[in-house]
């Protein structure tokens, strides 16, 4: 089984930054693409940004390039998400997630097709 616990949101003003954790624990993490999803309010969760297992491809939706940032430790357990120049529209509950799937694939499965989910972590940011 495995498990995904995030930290690090909170509320951040227009422009700000906040960095994301997620640790993942389980036999078959090793095997696993690791990535970030969000639910903005009334809307669909959507991926963001997800890293591939095999070739640490970085996927990131059009929306967040340029401002955000995902990153592994070595031991490909613990990844990160730096946000920077957050908008408005950035607000939503934000998602770690993983499956066999790569990079580019999970961040577009309709999330009712990716295989885990942490619980999730709240980020407002304030105009």
């Amino acid at each position: 089984q495995v498990q995904l616990v995030e930290s690090g949101g909170g509320l951040v003003q227009d422009g700000g930054s906040l960095r994301l954790s997620c640790e993942a624990t389980g036999s078959s993490v090793d095997f696993l693409s690791i990535g970030w999803f969000r639910q903005a309010p009334g809307e669909e969760r959507e991926g963001v940004s997800c890293i591939s297992n095999l070739d640490n491809k970085i996927y990131y939706a059009d929306s967040v390039k340029g401002r955000f940032t995902m990153t592994r430790d070595n031991d490909k357990r613990t990844v990160y998400l730096q946000m920077s120049a957050l908008k408005p529209e950035d607000t939503a509950v934000y998602y770690c997630v993983a499956d066999p799937s790569t990079a580019q694939s999970m961040c577009t499965l309709p999330p009712s097709l990716v295989d885990y989910w942490g619980r999730g972590t709240q980020v407002t940011v304030s105009s």
